[in-house]
């Protein structure tokens, strides 16, 4: 791997911190086990340390690099160019949808992976989250501690938004822990791999996403308050009892169904007063 690391410094803006461990990154490609025939999308594939290895499994590979320098080096790789499809760009700016349409295998989603700049790590899940309809799968190196905020259950400390609408659009599956040692420079927390699977249809009915996403925000803004208090702005303190959910309670021991119930009566209030 390591020719791969010449002449490039990490750089701060980018957020970037480099694989290098060999074993850890065999363990990521395992973990995403890629094959031919499939749409293979790699976000911010860097020097090329989960890119490599997955081009010696598969014959095409297209990759999203903001990094100039970067994607210049990438086109230009002496054994994998001819299987990669460089887009420079910013992934958060990307349209999934309409990437899914140009990919090679027409009747399959993409498999999107990467090790993601922990500066952006979830406003970019959050962007993919929308596409999710053409998504099969998503493998992605975050912080541990986001990882276990996608997977937390209600009533744990680490539940939050991120956890409720994670498990409204995906399965979510942490796959394995990385340590500050397999990177360079070593960031100074410790990372996770996570497995998100779109679900075919969600697993609680909602009449609005915006909504249920306006809700959680509002629940979560402010978690030491109670429900009453963080959601005043929607729903009375008499209309969330007339759920059946206690309004005295705080945000992280709603369930997702409960914040599918609180999101559909809000959307219904809000359809009353338009008419």
């Amino acid at each position: 791997m390591s020719k791969t690391h010449l002449g490039h410094t990490a750089r701060k803006r980018f957020g970037q911190n480099f694989l290098h461990d060999d074993y850890v990154i065999g363990q990521i490609v395992s973990a995403i086990n890629p094959q031919h025939e499939q749409n293979l999308v790699e976000i911010g594939p860097g020097l090329g340390a989960l890119t490599d290895p997955v081009c010696d499994e598969v014959e095409a590979l297209t990759v999203i690099e903001l990094d100039r320098d970067l994607a210049k080096r990438l086109r230009e790789h002496p054994f994998n160019g001819d299987k990669l499809t460089v887009i420079e760009q910013d992934a958060m700016t990307m349209d999934f949808t309409e990437l899914a349409k140009t990919m090679p295998v027409k009747d399959k989603g993409l498999r999107v992976f990467g090790n993601l700049p922990y500066n952006i790590s979830t406003p970019l899940m959050f962007h993919l989250f929308s596409h999710a309809a053409c998504v099969d799968d998503m493998h992605f190196m975050l912080q541990k501690e986001v990882v276990n905020r996608l997977a937390a259950g209600h009533g744990s400390k680490s539940y939050g938004r991120l956890s409720v609408m994670a498990q409204y659009y995906c399965k979510v599956m942490p796959v394995l822990n990385v340590p500050p040692g397999a990177f360079k420079p070593p960031p100074k927390v410790d990372s996770a791999v996570v497995r998100l699977i779109p679900h075919k249809t969600p697993p609680v009915d909602v009449v609005s996403v915006a909504t249920l996403e306006r809700v959680c925000a509002q629940a979560f803004n402010q978690r030491r308050k109670t429900i009453r208090n963080s959601l005043k702005e929607s729903l009375t303190e008499a209309q969330i009892s007339a759920l059946g959910i206690n309004p005295t309670i705080r945000a992280e021991v709603l369930s997702l169904q409960d914040f599918a119930t609180i999101a559909n009566a809000v959307s219904a209030l809000e359809e009353a007063q338009e008419n």
